[in-house]
């Protein structure tokens, strides 16, 4: 038998197969095994990956022809309102078509209910599709006449095989994908099990030309590690326009949606949601749902937070105990612990308490994880309220940076934290002397402090 030669008697190329071991942690790719991974530091985490090299096409080899960006020309996109309120905020205004979403979050938070929802509201003008690789189709219609006045138009396709669903998008054109999930895909052309890095890095690479070149909007839901963080490889987050992640407890019934990553908009928005048995309703007065009625207790404050351009009111809770053990809890919920260690510090060394023999926990009401600097003088105040056994005086919220030296840093948007509080019906609020100025806001009453010192003596 004769094999098969190209032109000139020549064998064709054939392709050669390659190991490659990646890291499962953090995408890091290695030509063998390592124990440790250098790039993450994560303990036996590498996968051996097997995939077949195919030669350069023409094209690949003589290059693309650059333009120039002066003649690039730019029309503008239309966004695409959702018709949910709190998410077309956090996409900056609505959905950009041509867009690549990944939406990522605990198991059971409402990933795959607020995207259905979003089907259901466009469904009428656009034509939409999911792609479903973790339900059937029996199970997604069981959860959308539960949550759907109107199921209308909504296409769903079960499939795994990246090839088929593809050539199922190109057939149908749909102007709207939800895939659920990003892990279940895999593609023909890796050699490895669905989920893993390289496939999850192959299928959204052909999502994000898919989106790029027919202008088709898509949303990927991927799944979260048991630290919270989005799975996969780091290179799917730079890969995609916008990283939305959703925060809160999966028991209780409201969730928050956040903009990590947006390309069109700003990342400092959130989203408050309320998980009903009609699904997720959005939260207009957040404030409202996170502030508890009645008197203030001992180890409570009020911070006056700053989300994006939503400023909210939040409820900052500590308890202080003696402790038995010879090293002391610190505990934080809602709060970064390294943030919360210097806010103890800080209290015994410049303001006189002496927490060094005490167990301290601190937590943010309502599930809310809270990341600005300005929340410092709201946890300072709550532990001291709760050393002390005293509550703050009256109706006041604060907000305020804490260095330190014990002073109290400059915040933004001092003027629309102090509007949240006179809505709420707060009666003063404590911030850094440097942000008082000119601020007025009628009836509340602007209690301005250098220091942390001079913070207590204005609560106490």
């Amino acid at each position: 038998m004769r094999r098969a030669t190209g032109p000139k008697g020549r064998r064709p190329p054939m392709a050669k197969v390659h190991s490659l071991y990646t890291c499962g942690q953090c995408g890091h790719e290695a030509h063998k095994w390592l124990g440790r991974c250098p790039g993450c530091g994560a303990w036996n985490s590498f996968i051996e990956e097997r995939f077949e090299g195919r030669p350069a096409s023409p094209a690949r080899i003589h290059g693309a022809e650059p333009t120039r960006l002066a003649d690039v020309e730019v029309t503008a996109a239309t966004r695409v309102k959702t018709r949910i309120s709190e998410l077309d905020r956090v996409l900056g205004g609505g959905v950009v078509p041509g867009s690549l979403v990944l939406v990522g979050g605990e198991p059971g938070i409402g990933k795959s209910t607020l995207l259905l929802q979003v089907l259901g509201n466009l469904c009428c003008d656009h034509r939409v599709l999911l792609v479903s690789g973790e339900e059937s189709a029996a199970q997604v219609k069981l959860r959308a006449d539960r949550l759907l006045q109107d199921l209308g138009a909504v296409e769903v396709l079960v499939e795994t095989d990246m090839d088929a669903v593809l050539a199922a998008i190109k057939k149908s054109r749909p102007e709207l994908v939800v895939v659920d999930s990003v892990q279940t895909l895999y593609s023909s052309e890796i050699g490895s099990v669905p989920g893993s890095v390289s496939q999850v890095r192959e299928v959204a690479g052909r999502f994000m030309r898919l989106a790029k070149e027919d202008g088709i909007s898509v949303f990927l839901v991927g799944h979260v590690t048991k630290e919270g963080a989005l799975a996969g490889p780091r290179v799917l987050e730079h890969m995609v326009d916008t990283v939305l992640q959703f925060e809160g407890d999966r028991n209780l019934t409201y969730r928050v949606l956040r903009s990590i990553k947006n390309r069109f908009g700003s990342t400092n928005e959130i989203g408050v949601f309320e998980m009903k048995e009609a699904g997720l309703e959005t939260v207009d007065d957040p404030s409202a749902l996170f502030l508890e009625d009645g008197a203030r207790s001992c180890g409570s404050a009020i911070l006056a937070a700053l989300e994006g351009s939503r400023s909210l009111l939040i409820e900052v809770q500590a308890l202080v105990a003696g402790s038995g053990l010879a090293y002391p809890k610190l505990v934080g919920t809602g709060i970064d612990r390294g943030r919360l260690a210097m806010i103890v510090a800080v209290l015994s060394r410049r303001a006189g308490l002496n927490l060094a023999g005490s167990d301290v926990f601190v937590n943010v009401a309502g599930g809310v994880r809270v990341e600005e600097p300005a929340a410092d003088l709201a946890v300072a105040l709550a532990i001291a309220s709760a050393h002390r056994d005293s509550p703050l005086k009256g109706k006041t919220a604060c907000f305020g940076e804490l260095s330190l030296t014990g002073d109290l840093r400059f915040c933004i948007g001092a003027e629309r934290r102090l509007d949240e509080a006179a809505k709420m019906g707060i009666e003063a609020v404590v911030l850094p002397h440097k942000n008082a100025g000119s601020l007025s806001v009628p009836g509340v009453e602007v209690l301005a402090a250098g220091n942390l010192s001079a913070a207590l003596a204005q609560v106490f």
